[in-house]
């Protein structure tokens, strides 16, 4: 043995490098566990197994936040919806503009795979408009705002309601639209009513779904997005999930103000309502964000711990690959898919209100309320 002995045996206890070759024949899952060995390949064959391992357990509640465009990319259909319909995904928090892409699917509208590199000024002239290398008529827009203004004139929409209810009503809407054209599992809203899964927007005037509501507001429609209650919902998901004996597992594509809502259910339980909680059990992230820049500050996975949003005794149960999630979520998807069985889904919509009356016991038995009423 060399002098370097036992010591230098506990850095060295790690599989050897030495895949075999690829043939053309293998599997996505396959792929991911035989040949992404290191760097951000091996953390996304991490992120795999921390996935399929431990966060699809079944007292294991998954939230997702989505951000960066890509339900136009074609992502909700090809990969959001499958992971949902498996029970792979609870309840998630997405930026408006990904649900308002979304709907142009359910809808029937057209978008088309283009270029970069293009004239935006001949674009515009011609009426097309460009995500990156994304092309679509300008009209999908307009029918899209129209669609949104003729469902939220409703009178089921006369009132102030949390995103998730409203996200809720608008996925009937255009699940009726799917099926008056004969189309099946193209819009992740739709899917999310099918199955009861929460959907929640952080910033919901953000977007052309909340510029709609804004127009229609100056006509005197009443619909209000009520910020507060997504608040508490997301919390009391979370509480819930924690207080039952269960465990709570987040997956971030991407960063922006999805990634901090989703997050902040923890500080929310513990510094705000003052309810004793250790923070989320799992944590896989896919993002092209770097802490350094600050546009990952305060969410990396030992970062977070300081907040309370990650438990300190959960840290082998994270991590994060650095990649973009046009790359990421379908692999991870097809590993899910091919390596764990569909679980029950959870339908946490239908729950809200007993969710919401245990997190309010919660905090006026043991939280900050009752800190209040003591003093008093």
């Amino acid at each position: 043995m060399s002098d370097h002995g036992k010591s230098q045996q506990q850095y060295l206890r790690g599989q050897r490098i030495n895949p075999t070759a690829i043939t053309g024949k293998e599997s996505a899952a396959d792929l991911i566990d035989q040949s992404f060995l290191a760097y951000n390949g091996a953390r996304l064959r991490e992120g795999a197994r921390l996935l399929v391992e431990r966060m699809l357990e079944d007292d294991v509640t998954v939230a997702m936040s989505v951000t960066g465009a890509l339900t136009p990319a074609g992502l909700g259909m090809s990969a959001l919806i499958p992971l949902m319909e498996a029970g792979f995904v609870d309840w998630m928090v997405s930026t408006g503009a990904n649900l308002y892409h979304d709907t142009h699917f359910g809808l029937g509208l057209a978008m088309h795979q283009g270029t970069f590199q293009v004239d935006d000024v001949e674009l515009r002239e011609e009426g097309v408009v460009r995500i990156y290398d994304i092309f679509f008529d300008y009209k999908v827009l307009l029918d899209t705002d129209a669609f949104f203004r003729e469902i939220i004139s409703g009178p089921e929409f006369q009132r102030t309601m949390s995103t998730a209810e409203f996200h809720y009503l608008c996925g009937k809407y255009i699940k009726a639209r799917e099926e008056k054209l004969g189309l099946t599992r193209r819009s992740l809203l739709a899917a999310a009513y099918d199955c009861g899964v929460p959907i929640y927007t952080s910033s919901p005037g953000d977007s052309s779904i909340g510029m709609n509501i804004a127009a229609k507001a100056l006509e005197g429609n009443e619909l209000l997005l009520d910020v507060n209650a997504d608040v508490n919902e997301t919390a009391a998901i979370v509480w819930d999930a924690k207080a039952a004996g269960g465990k709570s597992g987040v997956w971030i594509l991407g960063g922006g103000s999805p990634k901090n809502f989703l997050l902040q259910t923890e500080p929310q339980i513990q510094e705000v309502l003052g309810i004793a909680e250790k923070g989320h059990d799992y944590f896989l992230a896919v993002t092209d964000a770097r802490p350094d820049t600050g546009g990952l500050s305060g969410a990396t996975p030992a970062e977070a711990v300081s907040w309370g949003k990650i438990d300190p005794e959960q840290l082998p149960g994270t991590v994060i690959c650095y990649t973009d999630s046009t790359i990421g979520l379908p692999l991870l998807t097809a590993y899910a898919l091919a390596r764990h069985a569909p679980r029950p889904l959870k339908r946490l919509y239908d729950r809200r209100d007993d969710l919401m009356k245990r997190l309010r016991e919660a905090y006026h038995t043991h939280g900050r309320a009752n800190e209040g009423a003591a003093k008093g």
